[in-house]
């Protein structure tokens, strides 16, 4: 329930679509899992887990869905050794070497074969609609997976009218203005952590950790043409975490005083206590959102079209 990694989306235009049209459309897409011989599934599972039925749910004004994925592993070893088995047993049968399409075909017919008896890996990624802050949070370290998150939405809903927030300045410009120019951002602290990358292809890159960005060592690095590309902060005694250049949030970690703030409620009572959470962690969010983006003059609404 509680996100560790966020990808913050701009709707281009308001999210105007009603749960009963959402939670209908997500129908369309609900998981299911592979055949025996199907490499891959992807589509909606319950919201809550196994704490409920429903393909989304909604509190505080925000909507929550889970795109679960299923994929079979076959160990490239032994897909790569049957492969050579056949290519040498057509080459010693006909004296001659395997075409391409021969090879294709063949790893075609060992795949096919042995998907049937491979392992499964299924993987969960949640992510919440907010309509009042025109924004998708994912819940995901990888760029790609919160894009197939999207486009499995945008497959249910026809069109999905989102874009990523880019800065008026590069957003390593304005981390990089934070130490050289000791302009911290209000209601952030920086943290002992940080990635420094010099401009140019082939570049140099520093990883600092345990290290104060403040120190005269990291701003002789950023006086010789270095940015800041990672930098944790604390913010708010709400949460800690490491934003990244593209606006990325990393290794989110709320404060113990966040969870604190839910411990009357019956542990037993599971569905009130997720609502709950997730009331809180989303209100949470939000604001640490709209506080962030404020440091890059920019806001929730900034792409919605006049």
């Amino acid at each position: 329930m509680w996100f560790k990694n966020l990808y913050i989306f701009a709707f281009t235009r308001p999210f105007t679509t009603s749960e009963e049209e959402l939670d209908k459309a997500l129908q369309e897409h609900v998981f299911a899992p592979c055949a025996k011989t199907e490499m891959s599934r992807f589509g909606w599972s319950s919201a809550l887990g196994k704490h409920g039925d429903r393909l989304l749910h909604h509190a505080n004004g925000c909507i929550l869905l889970n795109a679960r994925k299923e994929e079979k592993l076959l160990p490239a070893a032994v897909v790569k050794e049957q492969l050579e088995a056949k290519v040498a047993q057509l080459e010693q049968e006909h004296s001659r070497k395997a075409t391409k399409k021969e090879k294709e075909q063949f790893k075609e017919d060992i795949t096919f074969e042995l998907l049937p008896r491979a392992f499964s890996r299924i993987s969960d990624t949640q992510g919440y609609i907010c309509p009042d802050k025109n924004i998708i949070v994912i819940n995901s370290s990888s760029r790609n997976k919160a894009e197939d998150f999207l486009a499995l939405l945008r497959k249910c809903l026809g069109s999905l009218p989102v874009t990523s927030f880019a800065p008026p300045a590069g957003a390593e410009t304005v981390m990089t203005s934070w130490l050289l120019e000791q302009n911290l951002p209000e209601r952030f602290v920086i943290g002992f952590e940080g990635e420094l990358k010099a401009l140019g292809e082939d570049a140099a890159v520093i990883k600092c950790k345990n290290q104060d960005l403040l120190s005269d060592e990291i701003l002789a690095h950023l006086n010789t043409d270095k940015q800041v590309v990672k930098i944790a902060f604390d913010y708010e005694q709400v949460l800690s975490c490491i934003l990244c250049d593209d606006l990325s949030v990393k290794r989110v970690k709320f404060h113990e005083s966040v969870f604190e703030q839910n411990d009357d409620i019956d542990n037993d009572d599971i569905l009130v206590k997720i609502d709950a959470d997730f009331t809180l962690m989303t209100g949470e969010l939000n604001k640490f959102i709209d506080d962030m983006l404020a440091q890059f003059d920019l806001a929730t609404n900034s792409y919605l079209e006049p």
